[in-house]
């Protein structure tokens, strides 16, 4: 490399954005060329590429997802990440140091306590707003990817705490469906608002379901409960004609078929290598499904520039002849990843466009 920074690679790049090219990925494509994929970054790296400052705008508004196009837009990525404005399900507090509690800020507990939480609603004024942004904001060739407020089964350990969950599984399995039907069927309702949107390319139905080792419920347990939701997800997104794509953390060994056959994702994103390193993953997966991002979140915040440069190089070859993927990390970009690490990631894509 030479005497410039990574960053400043980046910094200097002249972006195309082409949807056209993730799209390829998503339909177990080659691209013929080098494509990138990243659920979020964060507001450090999006202040930097875009020049705009975010600190007092809401994540969810179209002011943000504004200031998302321009950075995505400059770091080479096809679309930006946006969420529909004004829709999520309200918890109670939950306090956030190195991780998150998963059973912190608990509202839902019994049958009362359901039937007194007061449920959202998606509204399209939301997302005909989103629309308009996104008409005066995007690249002719560029698209959005509609992520959710959190999926079905975060939202549901999110509102009920996940020791509860698991207890609730045997103690009331019927309030166990219906908050899996309230929430599940309000996401779907928020797709169809999504999907449809012209300036849509694709949508990410984001819901970790699982620890290292297994999935956060048993197989079973996933089967009744949280897939029949994220099928109904998919085929929303895939009746307007636009791509799925899964956020899923967690070990996928017992499931993926379902992910793949049964649900009918187009994509899939999150990989750990202490689960299973992407390599392993595209050479199982690939054709199958678009492989999304996947070099580990630990490995690009402690690795050297160079050695994430060469490894995301290696991914690009490896993957050059059977497509089917897109380069980024295992899971997002937070604001522990150097920003010069994040950078030799990209660059070993967009160096060779």
């Amino acid at each position: 490399m030479s005497d410039s920074s990574y960053f400043e690679k980046v910094m200097d790049y002249k972006p195309h954005p082409d949807f056209s090219r993730l799209e390829k990925v998503l339909k177990k494509e080659n691209p013929g060329e080098s494509v990138l994929f990243e659920f979020f970054l964060n507001e450090r790296i999006y202040s930097r590429l875009s020049g705009e400052k975010l600190s007092g705008l809401a994540c969810d508004s179209v002011e943000y997802s504004a200031v998302m196009i321009k950075a995505f837009e400059k770091a080479g990525y096809d679309y930006a990440t946006v969420r529909l404005p004004c829709f999520c399900f309200p918890a109670g507090e939950r306090h956030t140091e190195e991780s998150i509690s998963l059973n912190e800020g608990a509202l839902i507990t019994d049958r009362p306590s359901f039937n007194a939480y007061a449920w959202p609603e998606p509204e399209k004024n939301a997302a005909d707003k989103l629309e308009k942004m996104a008409a005066d904001k995007l690249p002719d060739k560029m698209r959005m990817i509609v992520c959710g407020p959190g999926g079905v089964l975060e939202n549901v350990i999110r509102l009920v705490g996940y020791d509860n969950l698991c207890m609730m599984l045997y103690d009331d399995p019927e309030l166990v469906q219906d908050i899996f039907d309230a929430i599940g069927s309000r996401l779907v309702r928020y797709y169809g608002l999504a999907a449809p949107l012209k300036h849509t390319g694709a949508c990410i139905s984001n819901d970790d379901w699982g620890f290292k080792t297994q999935s956060m419920l048993p197989p079973d347990a996933m089967r009744k409960y949280v897939f029949p939701w994220h099928k109904k997800i998919v085929e929303t997104i895939h009746d307007a004609g636009k791509y799925a794509i899964l956020h899923s953390c967690g070990n996928a060994s017992e499931i993926w078929e379902d992910i793949i056959e049964v649900i009918k994702y187009d994509g899939k994103h999150s990989y750990e290598d202490a689960i299973s390193p992407v390599e392993k993953e595209y050479e199982k997966f690939a054709g199958r499904i678009g492989v999304m991002g996947g070099l580990d979140v630990h490995f690009v915040a402690t690795s050297e520039p160079d050695v994430i440069y060469r490894r995301a190089l290696e991914m690009l070859k490896r993957a050059s002849e059977k497509g089917s993927y897109a380069l980024g990390t295992g899971n997002s970009v937070p604001e522990f990843v150097p920003d010069e690490n994040f950078a030799a990631m990209i660059w070993a894509a967009l160096e060779t466009r």
